[in-house]
């Protein structure tokens, strides 16, 4: 019989304003059905909240990130520190249900399986808006309508709630800090490029959405607005350029490309119809999915078109 897989932890955080979330997220990992075996917190160059989360947290291995700023550089830092055969990494502004752990190791009992990724619900902290569209819950962090609903195989995971093999870093290398977040910046998409050099460097292998393993994203009323909207579907589109420049193109966009395709006009025409039934949201929402398409399409070509001006887009 097989020995069970030791699971590390990984919560990554840069700030003190987001302490309570902080502290939640951790006593979340704690109160876990299966508890983790190991569980690492990576301050982002942050004395303070270092000093504060080992004080706070003495069970818990509370390191300064020794990477670039970023949240690609102190994952990567957790991991060289990790031992579990698993690294499951949580954003510090959300919270594991109790089986979360449970849930994601229950998936890699298939040794071809190297990432396991759960479901992000959010955990709204002002009235969610009318015009906000199912389709477009990435833009706060969360699984968003296109996705699986039961287990499956997927290009990445959200990286708010992620967790692969300890050893596919060894081959495939840690987080790139050219596409990471930094701080409170709109970018990201660094799970999304490992993930696909992950299957480049194992192509037998594949990664897998797992629904029932949930954890609650915090989603703050700064968040809401139709700016930060706007904001972060610009982000995602300068984002998803420089993905797609690394992963010299092949399943760089494939996942989007169905998205767009049929996740999106469905969501036009539920938005329509919720309209034609009296919501008079619906239109709105509608708008939404055709501006966050037309935002960040718009950013994608634009950022591919700079790197190529500059020479980075030249493999």
């Amino acid at each position: 019989m097989a020995e069970p897989l030791r699971l590390t932890v990984i919560i990554c955080a840069y700030t003190l304003e987001r302490w309570p979330d902080v502290r939640a997220a951790v006593e979340s990992v704690q109160r876990q059905s299966r508890p983790p075996d190991e569980v690492i917190l990576v301050s982002d160059h942050n004395e303070d909240l270092l000093v504060r989360a080992r004080a706070a947290f003495p069970s818990v291995t509370c390191l300064p990130s020794t990477g670039p700023q970023g949240l690609s550089g102190a994952r990567t830092t957790g991991v060289d520190a990790a031992t579990g055969d698993v690294v499951a990494f949580l954003d510090d502004d959300a919270a594991a249900d109790s089986d979360w752990a449970a849930r994601l190791l229950e998936a890699y009992v298939d040794p071809s399986v190297l990432g396991v990724g759960g479901a992000v619900v959010p955990a709204w902290r002002a009235p969610r808006p009318a015009w906000f569209p199912e389709e477009f819950l990435w833009v706060v962090g969360c699984s968003y309508e296109g996705q699986p609903r039961t287990r499956a195989e997927v290009r990445n995971p959200i990286g708010a709630n992620m967790s692969f093999r300890r050893e596919v870093f060894a081959v495939a290398g840690g987080f790139d800090s050219s596409v990471g977040r930094l701080g409170k910046d709109t970018a990201g998409c660094e799970e999304t490029e490992f993930s696909i050099r992950v299957r480049r460097t194992h192509p037998h292998s594949c990664i897998l959405i797992e629904p029932s393993a949930i954890c609650r994203h915090t989603v703050t009323a700064d968040r809401v607005t139709r700016r930060y909207f706007r904001r972060r579907c610009r982000g995602e589109g300068r984002s998803k350029a420089v993905v797609s420049r690394l992963a010299r193109g092949g399943p760089a966009l494939t996942a989007e490309r169905t998205y767009v395709r049929r996740t999106l006009p469905a969501g036009v025409l539920r938005g329509l119809r919720d309209l034609r039934r009296g919501d008079r949201a619906g239109a709105a929402r509608s708008w939404a999915i055709v501006e966050g398409t037309v935002l960040t399409a718009g950013s994608y070509v634009i950022t591919r078109v700079r790197l190529a001006g500059s020479g980075r887009g030249r493999s």
